[in-house]
């Protein structure tokens, strides 16, 4: 009896330990023949586990009522981009590509990156994600250099990326600068721009330029661990927003960043 092809959804599938048995067995046999995509998969693996390292042990703690209550707002949606409502009203969380996408994306063994984009696209949300976790937490040093010195840190990560970057401005949504900091990408800088609200909830904008050999993409939602993430390719940059929020949440401070990097000030 022929078995079904192996796709994206099952190999993520497989990470996550939710695979029935005689599928999982299937995949292994597929892995076994196929070592850079077990290599893929192992450090797929050890990204979760950093995840949960770092979230497990306030599994048990109380919501705070600040972010157990609902209040109502009324937003005002500028150009809402027809991705962007397919993704918050849609069930897709985790690789939003599962699925979707598994057509474009090459298996072989060999294959290179640029041979991937689809995969490669979906990879902005997840090492956005793990950023946002590593550094939004840190009480003492969560940036660099701090908004105090914004032109300095305009200067500075532009000079690294090659080209002109400059923070959004999301005062009137309820969100302050707090500064940014440079991180290493696949192919060259990546940048980080951290923010925070009143309760001190932060959110991180992900900035990279590893996605140029990549299409200008609609809003897409990923949801990696504790951590939600709205990302998209826009002509040589790819931007990934986190945030511990909601999704409508995101998504109406997503829809600001957008505008303002279309027409930047």
């Amino acid at each position: 009896m022929n078995t079904l092809p192996i796709t994206e959804a099952d190999l993520h599938a497989f990470v996550d330990g939710k695979l029935p048995a005689a599928r999982r067995l299937e995949v292994d046999a597929y892995l076994a023949q196929r070592p850079e995509e077990a290599e893929r998969l192992r450090a797929y693996t050890a990204q979760n586990d950093e995840l949960r390292a770092l979230f497990n042990p306030v599994l048990d703690e109380a919501v705070p009522e600040r972010l157990s209550a609902a209040r109502p707002r009324q937003w005002q949606w500028q150009r809402l981009v027809a991705g962007l409502a397919i993704a918050l009203f849609s069930g897709t969380t985790g690789w939003l590509l599962h699925g979707q996408q598994a057509g474009e994306i090459q298996y072989a063994q060999g294959d290179s990156m640029q041979a991937r984009p689809a995969l490669y696209v979906a990879g902005l949300a997840h090492q956005a994600a793990i950023a946002h976790v590593v550094y939004s937490p840190d009480v003492k040093r969560p940036v660099e250099i701090g908004a105090d010195q914004e032109e300095q840190l305009v200067a500075w990560l532009s000079k690294r990326l090659g080209t002109a970057i400059r923070p959004p401005r999301l005062g009137k949504l309820g969100y302050e600068l707090i500064g940014g900091r440079l991180l290493p990408g696949a192919q060259g800088a990546v940048a980080q721009f951290m923010y925070h609200d009143a309760t001190g909830q932060r959110l991180t904008l992900y900035v990279s330029t590893d996605q140029a050999h990549n299409k200008d993409t609609g809003f897409r939602f990923a949801q990696e661990g504790p951590v939600n993430v709205f990302y998209w390719i826009d002509g040589k940059f790819g931007y990934a927003l986190s945030a511990g929020i909601n999704k409508a949440e995101l998504a109406r401070v997503a829809t600001a960043v957008y505008d303002q990097l279309e027409k930047p000030s």
